[in-house]
């Protein structure tokens, strides 16, 4: 029987910690709005500065969007200078999509705006032990997602 009851309360931690990262990544995003993109034009820039240039149908396979979506994300992306498209030297028939380098410094000013909002909440919300006690927490989450 106390399986089972370790089974339920791991559910319902389980359930508990996806809502709180839920929550946590909106917060975040709050703090690093870049202009009015859509969440999929979001991620294909994240992707980009991630994982480097790429082409159309690379960017299509790894968002899980038919190459039209892409074709349609990248070009509102290149209009607003985010991103740019030079010939993929493998291949002179594609292009590689790559970030501009305003839009990269850009990226990079709201991922430090990010982490200081948050390093500012931990410091002005938890006490130095529990500071620690959510040091220990993430060695922990590291260990669920780590291979």
């Amino acid at each position: 029987m106390g399986s089972l009851n370790h089974h339920k309360s791991a559910i319902a931690l389980a359930a508990e910690l996806r809502t709180l990262i839920s929550k946590l990544k909106r917060r975040l995003r709050e703090q690093g709005v870049v202009g009015d993109l859509t969440t999929s034009q979001a991620s294909v820039l994240r992707r980009l500065l991630k994982d480097g240039p790429a082409t159309a149908s690379g960017l299509a396979r790894a968002e899980g969007v038919r190459p039209q979506s892409i074709a349609s994300i990248v070009g509102v992306l290149e209009a607003a200078g985010l991103v740019s498209g030079a010939p993929d030297p493998t291949d002179g028939r594609q292009s590689l999509i790559s970030l501009t380098d305003a839009c990269r410094q850009t990226l990079f000013e709201h991922r430090a705006a990010r982490e200081d909002w948050l390093a500012g909440a931990l410091a002005a919300r938890l006490s130095p032990e529990e500071q620690d006690h959510v040091s220990t927490s993430v060695a922990l989450l590291k260990r669920l997602v780590d291979d």
